[in-house]
């Protein structure tokens, strides 16, 4: 293992949040991701639990929150339908750095929190 990183958000005030600043959607998140979540009837619980992912991910790589565009680290569906990392831009470029060869994703949200852990080996 060459990293582990773990986020939780509280999705009242990631809702606050994102309420108070709309567009602060568009800074955070990609095009696709935004679409993936726009169907559903509050995109909110996905949307900060990609957040998390986001968090955990350069936790996972020893840098801050913002070390590179967020938009450059998208959580995606795999063909199984579990949740994938894509790295982007200088995104990659920090996993690379630590020789990540695999990284592990797992997400999940309540009706109070999100949550998130990225593993890289």
């Amino acid at each position: 293992m060459l990293g582990v990183g773990i986020d939780v958000v509280d999705l009242k005030r990631f809702r606050e949040v994102l309420s108070r600043r709309p567009k602060m959607t568009e800074k955070l998140f990609s095009p696709r991701e935004l679409a993936d979540m726009a169907p559903r009837f509050d995109p909110v619980p996905g949307l900060a639990a990609r957040f998390c992912a986001k968090e955990a991910f350069l936790k996972a790589v020893g840098m801050g929150l913002f070390a590179c565009d967020l938009k450059d680290i998208e959580v995606a569906k795999s063909f199984s339908g579990a949740p994938e990392l894509c790295l982007y831009n200088k995104a990659l470029l920090l996993a690379n750095e630590i020789g990540a060869a695999r990284l592990d994703l797992s997400v999940s949200h309540s009706d109070l929190v999100a949550t998130a852990i990225v593993i890289i080996s």
